[in-house]
């Protein structure tokens, strides 16, 4: 008997302008709808399969409209930003849930609402710790000179730890390229060596870059929803006057430009948001 599995794949923080275009920009993901029957084994081969940043699996809950688990082409994640905002899309379309629905997954049961194709999430209240080298060997590991680095970096966790790094200005950003080996001593955790980089751009802009070590490899991130929450985290233990809003640029050294929304009100309470776009639907057979 064969197992058939629908999907949906959906590009999360795409630009702004609904045009043919912008379609194609954003993060692209691909949601299971049902992925009940299926074993940890097959989640993490089909993730491969898709060969995207990461890939989910809709499955039911009993304290939320859906558990959702959330495999990289290596790994599960606890949290992720934009599997999140996209997997809420696609439960609409599929008439499972409406405007405002809560997703569990491995991080806890994240609320998101939508206006429109507008999402967006309440992140989990971040922790931090300090970064535990000098900057000039966080220089080094990020290819950068020593006073590029614009402040103290932390590793900050919303969901997932990260380390969040103030660069001096938006040219920093850009001329950021890590080097392998250095990169993997000075900016590893438990579960891999990354580093999320920005910098301003006028009151309200942010550019930012999120690298990750993948083997033998350096790679970049297009758009990434838990490091802009751990931003968010990051800039109000920095004493950051709140509420406040930013858009936060991101990608566009990948050829995939991103649109993220962050916000901080009097609360604290730290929101991620962007445009979801679907461009694909398809059917997984395994059997």
């Amino acid at each position: 008997m064969s197992r058939n599995y629908r999907f949906r794949v959906v590009n999360v923080f795409a630009a702004a302008a609904a045009t043919s275009a912008s379609r194609f920009s954003g993060n692209p993901l691909a949601v299971i709808e049902n992925a009940q029957g299926l074993s940890e084994m097959e989640m993490q081969q089909i993730a491969l399969q898709f060969n995207l940043s990461e890939t989910t699996f809709v499955l039911p809950s009993t304290d939320a409209d859906a558990r959702v688990r959330i495999f990289t082409t290596t790994f599960e994640m606890p949290f992720a930003g934009h599997p999140t905002l996209g997997t809420a899309h696609v439960l609409r379309a599929l008439g499972r849930a409406g405007d405002a629905l809560r997703l569990r997954l491995n991080a806890g049961v994240i609320p998101v609402v939508a206006q429109g194709d507008a999402w967006t999430l309440t992140a989990n209240i971040p922790t931090h710790r300090a970064y535990e080298y000098s900057r000039a060997q966080l220089a080094l590991a990020l290819g950068l000179q020593e006073n590029d680095i614009a402040g103290e970096p932390l590793w900050m966790n919303a969901g997932v730890e990260q380390l969040i790094v103030p660069l001096a200005s938006v040219d920093a950003v850009a001329r950021a390229q890590p080097r392998l080996d250095a990169f993997a001593e000075y900016c590893s955790n438990a579960r891999e060596a990354q580093a999320y980089v920005y910098a301003f751009d006028g009151a309200t802009r942010v550019i930012s870059r999120y690298f990750w070590g993948q083997g033998s490899m350096i790679s970049e991130d297009p758009g990434t929803g838990s490091a802009c929450a751990n931003l968010g985290g990051y800039l109000v233990a920095n004493g950051a006057r709140v509420p406040f809003r930013y858009e936060i640029h991101q990608g566009s050294a990948t050829g995939r430009p991103c649109l993220l929304y962050l916000s901080v009100d009097a609360d604290r309470c730290i929101r991620v948001g962007g445009r979801v776009v679907e461009v694909m639907r398809g059917e997984l057979q395994l059997d």
